[in-house]
């Protein structure tokens, strides 16, 4: 193919699309018992337990007796989304060490790994991952072919449309439009999805339970060392027809006071606080939260137009304001950006979105990262997905 084609990865888990509706079904709306999953799918009966007797072997999903529910007076037993069917794997690259996380089937955290890393070549990278992996598999007991594949978050956007090239941050320039895919394919030997960062947050924060079934599209924005965003849009991550979707940086110039983590530090510092890194930010909220105060005053205000642009044009159900800064003032940005919003929207009376403040902070990034190949196995990518299926 040529370099804005790249093959897709493919895991080696593959669902037939019924397959797929009754598992998804499940990850939505939890727990269901098998009568009642029929008609919300409008299967038959002999179908949907030959369905479920096929995902039970595959170890998809399981009865659950603990959670009994009565079904035309007399009690049934649920089928849910069970853990041991496989696994995934997210990672990212920070400035000064690297993050792992391991997710089972229903998307809960079986692993978290930091450790440093300073090396910017990205088959070091690989090969370290590679290492780490191996070993979790002897200790843990986790089988390498149930691995589902690598979802891996870098900072940076696409480039000449192929989600796989970037053009990233200066602290891994050597990872600068390059195939990744195809390098870290080539030492992993598993199936690799490469996300932006902001994009692989917008997915963490959607697959949280209390969104997921309640939404079926978000606006995500991501406060980290820059500011990006995510949109998810009828249940799938949209990535735009150059897969730039959620580039929201480009609405705040680098050369201008913007809503992103690192001028908060430069906030900071101009105000005499020693603030080296993210990680400083919690310890100096008390001894300078007048500057915090202003900050997040100004920050809401950027932002809210950015909402309030991005509502007009997606009609979201929500607006979830992530990042790496610490969980309280994500909660004041969130808070405010909402007053501003109210007045934007005043007089408006179609439903608006609520907006509310994350509270994976910055775990969501590797935890979307993680998430990413479960996400491409339950066929929620649309067409890329079909090509993939059996």
């Amino acid at each position: 193919m040529g370099r804005g084609m790249p093959v897709p990865p493919h895991s080696q888990l593959q669902l037939s699309d019924t397959q797929r509706r009754v598992v998804q079904h499940l990850r939505i709306h939890g727990p269901t018992a098998r009568v009642h999953l029929a008609q919300a799918l409008d299967i038959n009966a002999a179908t949907l337990t030959r369905l479920t007797q096929q995902l039970g072997v595959l170890g998809l999903i399981e009865e659950n007796p603990a959670n009994p529910l009565t079904v035309r007076g007399r009690p049934t037993i649920p089928v849910a989304i069970a853990g041991h069917g496989g696994w995934s794997v997210g990672a990212t690259i920070h400035p000064g060490w690297m993050e792992l996380v391991v997710i089972d089937f229903r998307g809960e955290i079986l692993f978290e790994d930091s450790r440093p890393f300073a090396q910017g070549d990205p088959k070091v990278f690989a090969r370290t991952l590679d290492e780490r992996l191996r070993a979790l598999a002897a200790e843990r007991g986790f089988m390498r072919g149930r691995f589902l594949g690598l979802g891996v978050a870098v900072a940076g956007y696409a480039i000449g449309g192929d989600r796989n090239r970037r053009s990233v941050v200066d602290w891994i320039a050597p990872w600068n439009d390059i195939p990744l895919q195809d390098v870290l394919e080539g030492v992993l030997d598993m199936p690799v999805w490469i996300e932006n960062d902001a994009a692989a947050a917008a997915l963490a924060e959607y697959y949280r339970p209390e969104i997921m079934r309640r939404h079926r599209s978000i606006l995500v924005f991501f406060l980290g060392h820059g500011v990006g965003g995510g949109l998810i849009a009828e249940r799938d991550l949209f990535a735009g027809e150059f897969h730039n979707a959620g580039e929201v940086g480009r609405l705040f110039p680098g050369d201008m006071p913007r809503p992103s983590g690192i001028d908060l530090l430069a906030t900071l510092r101009k105000a005499g606080a020693r603030a080296d890194s993210m990680a400083d930010l919690e310890g100096l909220m008390e001894s300078h939260h007048g500057v915090f105060e202003a900050w997040i005053e100004r920050a809401s205000a950027q932002l809210a137009m950015a909402v309030h642009s991005g509502v007009a044009w997606l009609d979201p159900g929500a607006v979830v304001i992530s990042g790496a800064l610490p969980k309280t003032v994500l909660a004041q940005l969130a808070a405010q950006v909402d007053a501003h919003c109210n007045r934007l929207f005043s007089g408006y009376q179609a439903p608006v979105p609520r907006i509310c403040a994350s509270s994976l902070g910055s775990k969501a990034v590797v935890l979307g990262a993680a998430l990413t190949p479960l996400h491409d196995v339950l066929g929620s990518r649309g067409g890329e997905s079909a090509r993939h299926s059996i």
